[in-house]
């Protein structure tokens, strides 16, 4: 990877890691559901307008945009909104991969390898010392940490449509399916905040919006996601899978850095204890025991 390339991946880590922030900023003055639902707005339009719709089955786009769009944006807002810390947000949603290992086991009939097995399983250990931390309510709630669970199971179910799609005759360009998948959760982010938040506090969170808020989503719509994708996208049609992806293991690493310095989030011995066992699981998973790629794969 070239040097420009390599800081392009590393912008990107950054800017995904400060996304959780992000986040929890624009949630001060707009409720969860509301705030998701006009995020994937600004990804779509006017978006849409010059990117050709992807030549994929309806069904699959849909299953794409209600899995990794609606349901992962929709337990992860609400996650933070009750109480999940930011950092450990974004450590507990890279839970991800091994849910889509599973996932892609049962689907796909995938053999899981041994460094996989010990990985979920060293994973699975960090889980649960933070839900212990969680049940004594050291600084994070039980529902924020189980809401963030199930995005991470949604982000995992869109992996595997996104296989799927990927799998189909016309493979589409990566921009075309995030801007045109953003269409399919606005409406149910916004029926489900009618349901959830009100009427009233839909229209009040919209009349009182501030440069804050409007910056967040700013932040959300085109910076962490067309630009990240659009960048991340191509550097994986670019180089090898293993050359891009074991990257973004630095994501939860930006993410509970920045929410310790701009957020004031410390974690407890018990939680670092959790989020030192699932980073390990997650490298174990992609690298086994190596200290890094193979000298073979270079």
């Amino acid at each position: 990877m070239t040097r420009k390339d390599g800081l392009l991946a590393l912008l990107v880590v950054v800017v995904w890691g400060l996304n959780f922030v992000v986040i929890k900023v624009g949630l001060h003055n707009m409720p969860p559901l509301m705030l998701a639902g006009l995020r994937f707005v600004l990804v779509a339009f006017p978006a849409l307008l010059f990117v050709a719709r992807p030549k994929v089955p309806l069904r699959l786009l849909l299953g794409y945009g209600l899995t990794i769009s609606f349901g992962q944006f929709a337990f992860l807002f609400s996650a933070i909104k009750f109480g999940m810390p930011t950092g450990l947000a974004s450590l507990v949603l890279q839970a991800q991969a091994f849910f889509t290992i599973l996932l892609g086991a049962a689907t796909f009939g995938e053999r899981l390898q041994l460094k996989q097995v010990l990985g979920i399983t060293l994973a699975v250990f960090g889980v649960l010392v933070l839900a212990e931390s969680s049940l004594n309510g050291q600084n994070v709630t039980v529902l924020g940490f189980m809401l963030t669970l199930a995005a991470a199971f949604s982000w995992a179910c869109g992996n595997i449509f996104n296989k799927k799609i990927m799998q189909h005759s016309s493979r589409p360009a990566v921009m075309s399916l995030v801007v045109w998948s953003a269409l399919i959760p606005v409406v149910p982010f916004l029926v489900a905040s009618l349901i959830f938040d009100g009427p009233a506090l839909m229209v009040q969170s919209l009349v009182q919006i501030d440069i804050t808020t409007v910056l967040s989503l700013i932040y959300l719509a085109f910076v962490a996601t067309i630009i990240g994708y659009g960048i991340w996208g191509t550097l994986l049609g670019r180089y090898e899978t293993w050359r891009v992806a074991p990257l973004s293991l630095l994501v939860p690493v930006v993410g509970m850095a920045s929410a310790a310095l701009l957020l004031d989030e410390t974690l407890n011995g018990l939680q670092l204890l959790g989020a030192a066992l699932i980073m390990a699981g997650l490298y174990i998973n992609i690298f086994g025991f190596r200290l890094g790629p193979s000298v073979a794969a270079r």
